[in-house]
């Protein structure tokens, strides 16, 4: 008999419930509830819940384009198991809008108003990374920038732009004190 064990994530506010299916064979054609302990969180957001802001890009940890927020920690979803994760809070670049009023947070409204993104494709890494930033650091330096970034890979080479919109939306976050 396969063992089958459930796990929770709660991402983006909305908490999600999966069977871990061991069995291998069901693979081919697995109810949408199912992870399977070789599943990736990158996997499970795109495939299973339909996040596709979410980007998989490398599937080596080196680009940054997979990044979203556990626990208030920045991670890479594409080096980090599904199972890994039960009990964990999730944040994907979809759940940084504003839930009732679907307004945007600073950070991509700042990204937005400064060109901060050419082809978007590092986006939602770069706007994730920034906000974490922004949330322990309210006046970062472009040094702070930097290092607060540095995970993040643009294909573009848009660094000067990005930089500019962390700095617009340090200064709008900390302007307005933006409440939670």
């Amino acid at each position: 008999m396969v063992e089958k064990n459930t796990i929770k994530l709660t991402v983006n506010g909305n908490m999600h419930e999966f069977i871990v299916d061991n069995d291998v064979e069901s693979k081919e054609n697995p109810p949408h509830n199912a992870v399977y302990p070789s599943d990736t969180l990158v996997e499970t957001l795109r495939g299973k819940l339909g996040l596709k802001g979410t980007k998989l890009s490398c599937d080596s940890g080196a680009c940054g384009a997979c990044t979203v927020v556990m626990n208030r920690t920045l991670i890479l979803s594409c080096m980090t198991l599904t199972v890994d994760c039960d009990g964990a809070e999730i944040t994907t670049i979809e759940g940084l809008s504003h839930p009732a009023t679907g307004e945007l947070h600073p950070v991509q409204q700042a990204f937005m108003e400064n060109n901060g993104t050419q082809c978007g494709f590092c986006a939602p890494g770069m706007i994730l990374a920034a906000t974490v930033l922004l949330d322990s650091n309210s006046n970062p330096t472009k040094e702070d920038i930097k290092r607060a970034l540095a995970g993040n890979i643009c294909r573009c080479g848009n660094y000067n732009m990005i930089t500019k919109s962390v700095l617009a939306a340090a200064e709008k976050m900390h302007g307005q004190g933006r409440a939670e």
